[in-house]
């Protein structure tokens, strides 16, 4: 079972994690890049959304002396593709910790298949 968030603040300290880099490299999970993802999808568009993670992640690795060929791309815009599906098939009047556990729920599992070919 996916850990759950009581509340917004606990996924705003998740985010501010990421874009501080405060968040050691080996603390920021799977579950972690899908908080972030639905945070920013919650609060811009689609496009905007994928450009916040893009350029995150980007200083994040660069921040932990990782290179960025550990970076993809289309594994990411699949990633993202995924999460705003996940979220359009939800309830639009759930709150942020409600669409953040959904998508904790249903793509918890890091080795579903993504289209890495988007």
């Amino acid at each position: 079972m996916v850990n759950q968030y009581k509340n917004e603040h606990e996924i705003e300290d998740v985010v501010a994690g990421f874009e501080q880099c405060t968040t050691g490299k080996d603390e920021f999970t799977h579950l972690s890049h899908l908080t972030v993802a639905v945070y920013y999808l919650r609060n811009s568009t689609p496009d905007q959304a994928f450009q916040q993670m893009r350029s995150g992640l980007l200083r994040f690795l660069d921040h932990h002396g990782v290179g960025p060929t550990k970076y993809k791309e289309q594994l990411t815009l699949s990633w993202m593709t995924l999460i705003q599906a996940v979220i359009e098939d939800l309830d639009p009047d759930f709150s942020l910790v409600e669409v953040t556990n959904a998508v904790l729920a249903r793509l918890g599992d890091s080795r579903i298949a993504v289209d890495e070919r988007r």
